[in-house]
């Protein structure tokens, strides 16, 4: 009788930040109500970890200050709107489609997240993972998931979705993914497009906005928070 392998456990911080270091996708959680995401130093790594094609586009992790300060001059956005980029990606944790200017220049470190004359920037950040992400000023990210599957809600499902070779980050916090707002469990984050004049538009439906009756009543809130 052939002996049952043990079963895998979640990865510890030093086995993470090796592997993205050698160029590997990882997968690390999210406090709710947020899932868990696939991250790496290369796109193509992401894509693979996902199953799908390696060129397709990923977002940029858009969470560390030198990143922050190079997407300045590289988005399509006035002052105001470039405040208010930076306010939904850090405080509100949503993921942003932003217009790009002269796409077609788009450097190599932000090609992978542009498409179509819009760049696609991930924003949140959570502390327990603050000196994780800090030594990656560039990582990109998309959902945890598997095609065909949704998004893992934590480490445990992630577990059971990715391969050995995709380390999963042990959660820092309890494992409380069950408990989101309202009984509904966690979802992958709400993307907005926020236009070059400032105007907000909901481009998918996600864990922010899942509590409002429809998308402008979300929006609204947003504009009022964040002065629109």
């Amino acid at each position: 009788m052939t002996p049952t392998p043990p079963a895998r456990e979640p990865s510890e911080l030093p086995a993470v930040r090796a592997a993205l270091a050698r160029g590997r996708a990882v997968v690390l959680p999210n406090p709710a109500p947020l899932t868990c995401v696939v991250a790496a130093t290369r796109p193509d790594a992401v894509n693979t970890a996902k199953q799908r094609p390696a060129e397709q586009a990923v977002a940029l992790w858009a969470h560390h200050p030198r990143t922050l300060d190079a997407l300045t001059e590289r988005l399509d956005l006035g002052p105001d709107a470039l405040r208010l980029a930076r306010r939904l990606l850090a405080e509100e944790h949503l993921t942003v489609l932003a217009p790009v200017r002269r796409p077609e220049q788009a450097p190599p470190w932000l090609a992978p997240a542009t498409q179509d004359g819009w760049t696609l920037l991930f924003g949140a950040r959570w502390q327990p993972l603050a000196g994780l992400l800090d030594a990656f000023p560039v990582l990109y990210v998309s959902s945890a998931n598997r095609t065909g599957h949704d998004p893992a809600p934590g480490p445990a499902e992630a577990l059971a979705m990715f391969p050995p070779d995709v380390p999963v980050l042990r959660s820092p916090g309890p494992d409380d993914h069950h408990d989101g707002p309202g009984g509904a469990g966690r979802a992958a984050t709400t993307t907005v497009r926020l236009h070059p004049d400032g105007r907000l538009g909901l481009h998918r439906h996600g864990a922010q906005d899942r509590a409002f009756a429809d998308p402008e009543q979300y929006l609204a809130r947003l504009r009022s928070g964040h002065g629109r």
